[in-house]
């Protein structure tokens, strides 16, 4: 797929409606594989804080809650959404919780690795790796679960 092709993809909200990505154009798109029970969860109030902070430069945050590392996200999608609103305020867009890696990747994340794949060969490694989009839909960088949103503000800021 072309960075163009990035406007063709599409996830599943949890209430199944699909979320296209052709209303991303002309975006800084951060994207996030997230876990409820993870070391790094606390993350998401940095993300919200990055959300919020940039959202109206054109920043859109996207999680993608994922079940595949320690089974750190065992819950429904709503169990998900309920936790990140009362214990982080996310209003950025959550998806249905979905595979990172594998047979049964979504099809963002198996293009999001095509064209980032330097770390694990390709694969993710854990929860709360990020990748940044540019307004062009061109993956510019692509972060470990280490990187702190507020560590990632600065490239956002060149972005937006």
């Amino acid at each position: 797929m072309s960075n163009s092709e990035f406007y063709n993809l599409s996830a599943e909200k949890p209430n199944g409606e699909e979320y296209k990505f052709d209303s991303l154009k002309d975006k800084v798109v951060l994207i996030v594989n997230t876990a409820s029970k993870c070391g790094f969860t606390p993350q998401y109030t940095g993300l919200e804080e990055l959300h919020n902070a940039y959202k109206d430069r054109g920043l859109v945050v996207l999680g993608f809650p994922c079940n595949q590392f320690g089974g750190q996200e065992p819950g429904s999608d709503s169990d998900i959404d309920n936790f990140c609103k009362i214990n982080h305020g996310v209003s950025f867009q959550l998806f249905k919780k979905s595979d990172v890696n594998g047979d049964n990747t979504n099809e963002v994340f198996r293009w999001l690795k095509e064209k980032k794949p330097q770390l694990m060969m390709g694969r993710i490694k854990w929860n709360f790796e990020k990748f940044l989009i540019d307004k062009q839909g061109n993956v510019v960088n692509r972060y470990s679960s280490m990187s702190k949103p507020s560590e990632i503000a600065k490239d956002v800021e060149k972005l937006v």
